[in-house]
Formats: C-alpha cells, sequence, structure tokens
C-alpha cells in the first residue's frame, strides 16, 4: 500500500494568453475548477497507474470538500482517512496558466488541521505501509511526526519538499529519497554539510530535461522524452506519484525514476494537474 499525508486543493485555473502585470487587468481565455493539492495529486497520479493508495487527509465541510472526497472515490483512492471538518473551508489554489508555464497562490483553508496529533491518530495506517509520500503543504510538525512513525516501522518514504523549506539535518535518516525540483535542490545542496549522505537521497526533477539521480557520488541523468506541454501544472506530482509506484512494484531505482519521467512527460500534455495524468495504459 502506498500512503499519502498531504494536501487537498480545488484549484481555480484560469488560461490567459497574457500574463497581466501588477496593477493590469487583461481578458481570460478560459476558467476551469479542478482537484489539486500536491498531495491529493501524488495520491491520483499512482492510483492512475493501478497502484493501491490511501488518502490521509482534511478537506472542509463546503460544496469543493464533499466534491473533492466523491472525486477520489472515482479514482480508486481508499478515503476512509480523510476528515471533513465541521466550519472549515477546503484548500484552494488560484493558478493563472499562460505561455505553457503558470503562477500558483495557494490558501490551505483545512489543510493547517492536519496536525501532529492527527498523524498519529494514523500510527496503525502509517505502519503498514510499504511507501509514504509526504510534502509541504501541511504543517511541517505534521511532517516530522508522519517520519518518525514511518522510522519506527522501517516505512520507505519519498519527500517531495515543495514548496520548499529548509530540512533538519536530523530528518535525513528517516528518507528514503527527496525529490526536489531545480530551485528546491539548489537550496537543499546550501543547507547541508555532508553531501555523502544526502546525494544518494536525492532525486532532482528538471521539467523537460528530466530527472537527475547519483549513484556512487556521480550524476546520472535521466532524460526525458520531447511532448508539447499544454499545462505544466502537475508534472512534479505526476513524478513522484509514479515514482512511488515504480519503487513499490519493485523496480530499481533508476528504472523507477525513467518510469516516472515518462509520466511526468505526459501528463503536462493535457490542461489541468489530475486530468493530465496518465493511466497505465497511456503510459
Amino acid at each position: 500500500m502506498i500512503t499519502v499525508i498531504g494536501s487537498m486543493n480545488m484549484d481555480l485555473v484560469t488560461i490567459t494568453n497574457r500574463e497581466p502585470a501588477l496593477g493590469e487587468t487583461v481578458l481570460g481565455e478560459n476558467f476551469l475548477t479542478v482537484p489539486g493539492g500536491k498531495g491529493a495529486n501524488q495520491a491520483v497520479a499512482a492510483g492512475k497507474l493501478g497502484a493501491p493508495v490511501k488518502m490521509i487527509g482534511c478537506v472542509g465541510d463546503d460544496l469543493f470538500g464533499e466534491q473533492y472526497i466523491n472525486h477520489l472515490k472515482g479514482h480508486q483512492i481508499n478515503i476512509e482517512h480523510i476528515r471533513s471538518l465541521k466550519n472549515e473551508k477546503t484548500g484552494i489554489a488560484s493558478i493563472t496558466v499562460w505561455n505553457n508555464d503558470n503562477k500558483i497562490i495557494v490558501v490551505p483553508g483545512a489543510n493547517k488541521r492536519i496536525t501532529p496529533e492527527m498523524v498519529e491518530s494514523h500510527r496503525e495506517e502509517i505502519l503498514k505501509s510499504s511507501w509514504l509520500l509526504l510534502q509541504f503543504e501541511i504543517p511541517l510538525e505534521s511532517v516530522e511526526k508522519a517520519l518518525e512513525i514511518a522510522a519506527e516501522g522501517d516505512v520507505n518514504v519519498i519527500v517531495n519538499p515543495a514548496p520548499y523549506h529548509e530540512i533538519p539535518n536530523h530528518w535525513l535518516e528517516k528518507i528514503t529519497y527527496l525529490t526536489p525540483n531545480e530551485a528546491e535542490a539548489q537550496q537543499l545542496l546550501s543547507s547541508f554539510a555532508n553531501m555523502s549522505s544526502l546525494l544518494p537521497k536525492l532525486i532532482i526533477t528538471k521539467g523537460k530535461a528530466g530527472a537527475e539521480l547519483f549513484e556512487d557520488g556521480e550524476k546520472v541523468l535521466i532524460p526525458a522524452p520531447k511532448v508539447e506541454a499544454v499545462d505544466t501544472t502537475g508534472a512534479g506530482d505526476t513524478f513522484n506519484g509514479a515514482l512511488a509506484v515504480g519503487l513499490f512494484e519493485g523496480m530499481y531505482l533508476k528504472e523507477a525514476c525513467q518510469f516516472a519521467v515518462k509520466a511526468a512527460s505526459l501528463s503536462v500534455t493535457k490542461l489541468g494537474a489530475q486530468a493530465g495524468m496518465p493511466n497505465r495504459d497511456e503510459l
């Protein structure tokens, strides 16, 4: 079982052919309301590729929350451990897409209520997992609690350090793989003195260039196939979900990274973070 502890946001996506300057109004091309959030994105990416996936998180008792739970059910995600919180709003992300790129503002809402106590209440579910996926759209103290529980049961953990926060040194021994993008990797590398312990765990996503891992301290580039990008939103989440699937299925790290790069590349050929994520047949 792959378990994801993380965010669920409803993405409010505006498509425009020109990015507005500060204080400027421009006419958009289209508007979409689609499920997102790094946690749920990674869960759906893994679920679409055929893995058994369990989601732990929080939504509000609003229309977005109800829609989100039904949406995950439709992707065969185990939703037994998603809490619908009274008098709370489901998280949202306001996304502007132009010129095959995007800018995103996240309002966490119910995601802030994923507390260490809430994570502790799911201890048994975490310990039953083969792989645990974590990101930083939930409180960092809750990420730390999940790492502590996983370490007690020797559960493998992928941490996607996004949005970036500095990682305490003592977390590293509890993490199997870290998956920053290039900007996050630069910050990460500047914060660790012991490169010998960090590099074997590091997998850097590089957009259309693919991904980079380290074998015996040497860089290994996993190239990406050439595709026509429509929307890059969720490509990193697709990579992480697919990486977890590959490793869950017993692939070697390099093979799992190749699998994940192909999935991420396909994901950008369609509009919407989760809508673009490929199923197994497409991959």
